[in-house]
């Protein structure tokens, strides 16, 4: 059964605060429910002004031409910011309600909703997917749990069709063409053998779910995930729908060669956009409140019964020891959550369910990719992470596996098209 009472106050507590939720400062936050409770006010002049220069770092490294962050630390304080204008050489500035494409942000939304199902009893996290979808060839033996553990072998279909986006944005993709790409490509390994990141894997969630509920992923993620968490900006745009709904700065990427390798001149306006080319892995659209929401939904497993929760973190080891991966989660060290990117935009969202430090990134830039954003985000919950309680007893971020320097060492490296110095 799922725990009625904890959501409960979780839809109160998004009905009284997601009006100020975007403002700097907020102390209310839909999904917090079991984190501990906001300090009010900021985060000290000179530590925003570091977070800041993290931002603006960033910004130019991706030549990005606005960025958006939001820091919340429940034992200090908390700090929001949105950094530069909605275009490339533009003069409108960009606001911190804005939305952007989230990207794979978007897995972790779809696999929620698969244990929301699962909690009601409609599908079982271990049925194989051809239970959902008859008839697919080459996924015998995958589960539901492994799709969303990204554990199926299967291989990830945006490193073939990755250039295509770019270069034809617009074009709509069908969910079985993007499956069918990723599943004749070479395989990970078996079936639960190993983790290997793949989209194919959402979109083959998307695919079952659709068949088991006989309704459409808008009305699925409206109603298991957005209505519950008040997040009104957030939403699966149609595939026909090409330009992000509600007011929104650019989004730019690098073209692409013959060869697939990136030409970073000239830098394209890829803001129309086809929300196919994702749909379940990476279709969606939010802002810098609703990503917060959800991050410390699913931080607290406020959505889900104990046992789902459970089973969304019990997670693979993807890299060092401190990085894993649960059921369309990341953890790193004591944050969960997710980062992604789609063409034209990069963002990140993550929230430690003990201290209750939470952090979301977006930049208008995709060319550096998700890890990018991962590491603009972990950059600033290392800045936080050194914090001081302003109450004693207070709970605190436990130390983190990563130092600043390593962070801005990895954006580095990651970024092949940093904005040229006026000059």
């Amino acid at each position: 059964m799922r725990r009625q009472s904890k959501f409960g106050r979780l839809a109160l507590a998004a009905a009284a605060g997601l009006a100020t939720l975007a403002l700097a400062g907020c102390t209310g936050a839909a999904g917090s429910t079991d984190l501990p409770s906001q300090q009010p006010g900021g985060l000290g002049a000179d530590v925003e002004k570091r977070m800041t220069a993290a931002v603006t770092d960033a910004m130019t490294l991706a030549d990005a031409s606005a960025g958006v962050a939001g820091v919340w630390a429940p034992w200090a304080g908390s700090w929001t910011t949105a950094v530069g204008t909605t275009t490339r050489g533009g003069s409108t500035p960009v606001t911190e309600d804005m939305t952007f494409r989230i990207g794979q942000n978007t897995t972790p939304m779809t696999c929620t909703v698969l244990l929301r199902l699962v909690d009601e009893g409609r599908v079982g996290l271990d049925d194989p997917l051809t239970k959902w979808v008859p008839g697919l060839v080459g996924v015998e033996g995958v589960t539901l749990r492994e799709l969303c553990q990204d554990t199926s072998g299967i291989a990830d279909y945006t490193a073939a069709l990755s250039g295509k986006f770019v270069m034809n944005p617009t074009r709509q993709w069908p969910p079985l063409e993007l499956a069918s790409d990723g599943i004749a490509m070479q395989r990970y390994g078996k079936p639960g053998e190993k983790y290997g990141r793949s989209a194919t894997n959402a979109v083959l969630v998307g695919m079952a779910l659709q068949n088991a509920t006989d309704r459409s992923w808008p009305e699925l993620y409206k109603q298991y995930v957005f209505d519950e968490l008040g997040m009104k900006a957030t939403s699966l745009p149609g595939s026909s729908q090409f330009s992000v709904p509600g007011k929104h700065p650019a989004g730019y990427a690098a073209g692409v060669d013959g060869a697939g390798a990136v030409v970073c001149e000239p830098m394209r306006d890829v803001s129309r956009l086809s929300p196919s080319q994702g749909w379940t892995s990476g279709g969606a659209v939010s802002n810098l409140a609703d990503l917060k929401s959800f991050g410390q939904a699913l931080a607290a497993g406020s959505l889900l019964s104990d046992k789902s929760d459970k089973a969304q973190v019990d997670a693979v080891v993807n890299g060092q020891s401190w990085q894993r991966y649960g059921l369309g989660v990341q953890l790193l060290g004591p944050l969960r959550g997710s980062s992604g990117a789609v063409p034209g935009y990069l963002s990140a969202v993550f929230s430690d369910p003990s201290s209750g430090l939470t952090v979301v990134v977006a930049l208008n830039n995709s060319t550096p990719g998700a890890g990018f954003a991962q590491a603009l985000a972990q950059r600033l919950a290392s800045i936080a992470s050194k914090l001081p309680a302003k109450q004693k007893g207070a709970k605190v971020v436990p130390s983190l596996p990563w130092s600043e320097q390593q962070t801005v060492d990895a954006m580095t490296k990651a970024a092949p098209c940093p904005a040229k110095k006026a000059g």
